[in-house]
């Protein structure tokens, strides 16, 4: 929470007592052990809570009904029975949390936590076992004397349930962040100056080596294509589901998949350097970060704390001098008083929770933040702008409209074209296939299949030569595509992609 406190090893903020998180994120992160430890504690101190406060409220029920099978005298001790788990066990880590907050003069949340806890809980044990050593007037109807069992076991309760959310919602985040370490391979293919290649592990890879890419591995580096040409999925970084055209001299990304070519490429970006490894250092960072709002609340926390001890302090004295007899009973019970009611479940619950559920339901969806500030700057913005086609969109092509070209029959041009592409892997052919069998039309097999990289395919299909692809596919083999070309631009203007098809050369 703090991201200038950083130490060997997992453990706690000496500052504000919340959990470490890790610098460097791994791919397999499983679920934290602070997690599972907190659950349990959550869940058995809920189970065990439950009746402490059913029993504490039943004196509120009309006709008190908890009173016919338990005296209250034995209600108070089954109260203590079972609070006494939640607090020693339950509560042990904001005990710990506190007594360190207080030897590094680190005052915190924890530090009323488990003074408001720890006080209410002993009070209320030497009530249960002395109930003699308070005056008369404190004494209720059946002469035992009020506990707080209850409040000590609640209190507890809640602040596990906030870190338990809290922890959960970490852990998302921690998830996508190792979904993007897991993109990356886990080897590359290198290539010798002698011409041989071996697989090697990606943390040996050194900038300036050759390494070969098969048809549909994973780039394992950023670099620069050497030799062979291919379409690469770029969706990973750009959001774009076509794949990109990459030639010699072109940059590719490392984690990126590539189509169907072989491609020889330089190494020049590895490691903690690749943009793969520079985007999960950054939401990384985002969970280390502070929002605004927190800053406020260490503020509010470094006066409240101290404030807080010193109304105690002085409700205690105060009682001691001028109070009446037994002085001490009422000292000690106006001051457990202050602590109880001043613990601050909600400052521990609200404001890190939302932060911490907000990062975590963003990148389960796919949003990851810069930083926690970004969270809260967001509710003052009226215009969103954005360029990544994939993130309002559904991601993936879909045909939209086919024009046929005068005499030409528009099921037939639909069916031909997607009988070639049945056979291509490329996301516009899926496209083209889903729509002909959205149109319930019968494909045919198709021959001769050649797939030109960057411009489209070629084959043969019911008899007829079909070529299916861009412009330059068109112009390469003599066919004039001006005809249909305004009409291209005006769907263009629209934000489609335009594909042009040519049946026995004919446009």
């Amino acid at each position: 929470m703090h991201p200038e406190v950083q130490q060997l090893g997992p453990g706690t903020c000496p500052k504000c007592g919340m959990a470490l998180e890790p610098v460097q994120p791994s791919a397999d992160q499983g679920e934290p052990d602070e997690l599972r430890d907190m659950r349990r504690r959550f869940t058995v101190s809920a189970i065990l809570t439950l009746p402490v406060f059913a029993l504490a409220m039943g004196e509120m029920l009309p006709g008190r009904p908890f009173e016919r099978w338990l005296a209250p005298a034995a209600q108070t001790w089954v109260q203590w029975l079972l609070a006494t788990p939640v607090v020693l066990w339950g509560g042990w880590p904001f005990f710990v949390r506190g007594v360190d907050s207080v030897r590094r003069r680190q005052l915190n949340m924890f530090t009323l936590i488990a003074l408001g806890v720890g006080v209410a809980y002993l009070y209320s044990v030497v009530a249960t076992l002395a109930p003699g050593l308070f005056p008369p007037a404190l004494h209720a109807a059946h002469g035992l004397v009020p506990v707080y069992f209850e409040a000590a076991a609640v209190i507890v309760t809640l602040v596990l349930l906030g870190q338990v959310l809290e922890l959960r919602a970490r852990s998302r985040t921690s998830a996508a962040i190792s979904a993007l370490l897991g993109l990356a391979p886990d080897t590359a293919r290198l290539l010798d100056d002698d011409g041989s290649e071996h697989e090697v592990p990606l943390e040996h890879v050194q900038p300036g080596q050759r390494l070969r890419i098969r048809p549909g591995e994973r780039v394992p580096v950023d670099g620069l294509v050497l030799e062979g040409r291919s379409a690469v999925d770029e969706s990973m970084v750009s959001g774009e589901p076509v794949p990109v055209a990459k030639r010699p001299g072109d940059r590719v990304v490392g984690a990126t998949v590539n189509g169907t070519g072989a491609l020889v490429m330089q190494a020049e970006k590895v490691g903690a350097d690749t943009l793969l490894a520079r985007i999960v250092q950054l939401v990384s960072e985002a969970q280390r970060s502070r929002a605004p709002i927190q800053k406020v609340v260490d503020q509010v926390s470094a006066w409240f704390v101290p404030a807080v001890l010193a109304v105690a302090v002085a409700a205690f004295v105060l009682w001691m001098s001028v109070g009446p007899e037994p002085r001490l009973a009422h000292a000690v019970l106006a001051a457990v008083a202050v602590l109880i009611i001043a613990c601050p479940c909600a400052l521990g619950l609200a404001t890190p929770m939302s932060i911490m559920v907000a990062t975590g339901r963003g990148a389960g969806a796919g949003i990851l933040f810069r930083d926690a500030a970004a969270i809260e700057v967001l509710r003052s913005v009226d215009t969103l702008v954005v360029d990544k086609t994939g993130t309002l969109t559904e991601g993936k092509p879909r045909l939209i409209s086919v024009v046929a070209a005068d005499g030409q029959d528009e099921h037939e041009l639909l069916g031909l074209a997607a009988s070639v592409e049945q056979v291509s892997e490329h996301p516009l052919a899926a496209a083209i296939v889903a729509g002909a069998e959205e149109r319930a039309l019968t494909l045919q097999d198709a021959d001769d299949f050649e797939s030109v990289t960057g411009k489209g395919v070629r084959a043969r299909a019911g008899g007829r030569a079909v070529l299916l692809g861009n412009a330059a596919l068109l112009t390469d083999a003599g066919i004039d595509a001006d005809p249909l070309a305004l009409r291209a631009d005006a769907l263009r203007a629209e934000g489609q992609t335009v594909m042009f098809v040519a049946l026995d050369g004919k446009l």
